[in-house]
């Protein structure tokens, strides 16, 4: 059996890293050189996706996608989550404006949401470099969209941290959902 998630967000806030920290097989990256504002953050970004499996007992593995996170490639996020039993959005606490993206990448991912009775968990990364907004702020932002959903700090490169975000995740899942 077989189950995808997808991870969004923002430029630069983790997505290829954590999909690399929790893969069990080698990444497939669609990276392109960064142009525009992106080149000021990171020499490569992703423009169509990645795509990673995490093997676990019993046969059962779980394919994850990563999207990218620029708004001209918005497009690409209802494809890839097709199909999806849920969804992670990373942000990255030392943007300019987080809250600002959460705002922005919920309302992308809006329909998704709508269709899955809210299979969403968020991790924030880079924290320990800047540490405001807090983690209260991100759930008091989330709040005010409705969204009750489980937010963590994370360091996208520990695989530790990215099974967590993902088995909390799987306890928002509505069981109706899974059956999919």
């Amino acid at each position: 059996m077989e189950s995808k998630f997808v991870f969004g967000g923002p430029v630069g806030a983790g997505k290829t890293t954590a999909i690399s920290s929790i893969s069990d097989i080698p990444v497939v990256k669609t990276e392109a050189a960064a142009t525009d504002e992106v080149a000021q953050r990171k020499a490569n970004t992703t423009v169509a996706m990645d795509y990673g499996i995490l093997h676990l007992q019993e046969g059962l593995s779980v394919h994850v996608y990563g999207t990218p996170g620029q708004e001209r490639f918005s497009f690409m996020w209802d494809i890839l989550t097709t199909g999806a039993l849920g969804l992670v959005l990373l942000f990255d606490n030392v943007r300019p404006r987080p809250l600002d993206d959460v705002a922005f990448y919920v309302k992308g991912f809006r329909k998704f949401l709508d269709r899955t009775g809210n299979a969403l968990a968020v991790g924030v990364t880079r924290m320990e470099v800047a540490a405001t907004p807090t983690l209260a702020e991100y759930r008091g932002a989330l709040g005010k969209l409705n969204l009750h959903v489980p937010v963590f700090e994370v360091d996208a490169r520990q695989r530790a941290d990215v099974r967590n975000l993902l088995l909390a995740l799987l306890a928002t899942l509505d069981p109706a959902t899974r059956r999919r």
